[in-house]
């Protein structure tokens, strides 16, 4: 089955009670059992939930994988895997990730004994550096949240097999629809669903996807365990999101990619960081890794400072200013004061991402109106 005929069909079949199409919301905490431990699959709805399994079978699906579990969060879903690690453990991040991720790791899990390591993953032979003994799970994000940096996902998944380090990739930027890290040899995917894949701002859920069966069963505990389960109606919409999840995806492609090229030759604008672009670093790990190169575009001005950055945001129109992205509508953001707020100020710094740095999610409205809007908002900048 091609990616198109998975997001309509993929772990999806007609209501055996009624034939409805449209997989049924499962609004029910519990259910009933003829007899002790005889209970069909389904005992209590922080366990298990139809409408949950089959979007995590749809998700599965989509990613290439074997194993989908769904989480009441993006931040949910990676909280579940640095909980497979134990004190003592180290774990090896990119230096450029979103703000969230960070604030997890560092402000939650370092008090519990958990190494973090914040390095440049552009070259990934520069990783292996940094790997000890200790080491247990390397964290990729590629494209990078807001810098649009690109890793090599090929090439860590063979250093962390080699290392015996488990790989996990944060691809929510690209979706499944651009890339599949399990393909390139990751051991497990995360998502935050509330973006791309759900793709309409009216959810807020997370997934893992795997091939790995014990790291599925670990993983299939703790969601239990600590109940960061999504509820039915949430999961309801995620799959009805999925269905479009193609068409949508490949107006984003088209729309950043004219957004790109636009600002790149804009006199206002000094960078812009968007992997599709000939002179982006590893544009050439782009173009192998992923099917296109999406939505989601950052960039300075030659004017480098706060009040240019302001001025911008209030004249801009059918951008929206707010957190999150991924949605048919277009969103403008400041990750230094909104997404990566978090992060010290030098960190930031360190990493580009500076105090006038602007990042969009590039919606699929017509794509002239976007570009006049942006021309309006940049004028005299």
């Amino acid at each position: 089955m091609r990616f198109n005929t998975k997001t309509i069909h993929a772990g999806v079949s007609p209501d055996p009670s009624t034939g409805a199409i449209m997989t049924p919301i499962f609004q029910t905490s519990t259910y009933v059992q003829s007899a002790p431990g005889d209970h069909k699959g389904y005992e209590y709805g922080r366990t298990q939930n139809p409408t949950r399994d089959a979007l995590q079978k749809n998700l599965a699906a989509l990613e290439n994988g074997k194993y989908g579990l769904c989480y009441s969060t993006g931040l949910g879903a990676i909280d579940a895997v640095v909980k497979t690690l134990k004190p003592g453990d180290e774990v090896i991040a990119t230096n450029d990730l979103y703000g969230g991720t960070y604030r997890l790791f560092v402000k939650v899990f370092e008090k519990y004994g958990i190494k973090f390591r914040f390095v440049n993953m552009s070259h990934a032979e520069d990783v292996v550096k940094f790997i000890t003994p200790a080491t247990k799970l390397l964290w990729i994000e590629t494209p990078t949240n807001p810098m649009m940096n690109i890793i090599d996902i090929e090439a860590l998944s063979k250093i962390g097999k080699t290392h015996h380090i488990t790989v996990c990739v944060d691809n929510t930027f690209a979706s499944p629809y651009l890339q599949n890290p399990l393909d390139l040899g990751a051991d497990l995917v995360m998502h935050s669903l509330t973006k791309y894949i759900s793709g309409h701002s009216d959810v807020v859920m997370g997934a893992l996807i795997t091939n790995n069966e014990a790291l599925y069963e670990d993983l299939k505990f703790i969601q239990n365990a600590t109940g960061a389960t999504p509820g039915p109606q949430d999961c309801f919409l995620v799959l009805r999101g999925i269905k479009t999840l193609h068409v949508r995806m490949q107006r984003h492609c088209e729309n950043g990619a004219a957004v790109a090229r636009f600002l790149e030759a804009h006199p206002s604008i000094d960078k812009v960081y968007w992997c599709g672009l000939e002179t982006h670093p590893n544009h050439d790990i782009a173009k192998k890794q992923m099917r296109d190169f999406g939505g989601m575009i950052s960039f300075t001005f030659k004017k480098d400072t706060m009040e240019t950055a302001l001025t911008f945001l209030k004249r801009i129109e059918l951008f929206a200013l707010a957190e999150s992205l991924g949605g048919v509508e277009s969103l403008v953001g400041h990750p230094a004061s909104m997404t990566h707020a978090s992060i010290p100020r030098e960190e930031r710094l360190k990493n580009g991402l500076t105090d006038a740095l602007i990042r969009l999610s590039v919606g699929i409205e017509d794509i002239n109106d976007l570009l006049e809007d942006l021309t309006q908002a940049l004028k005299g900048l």
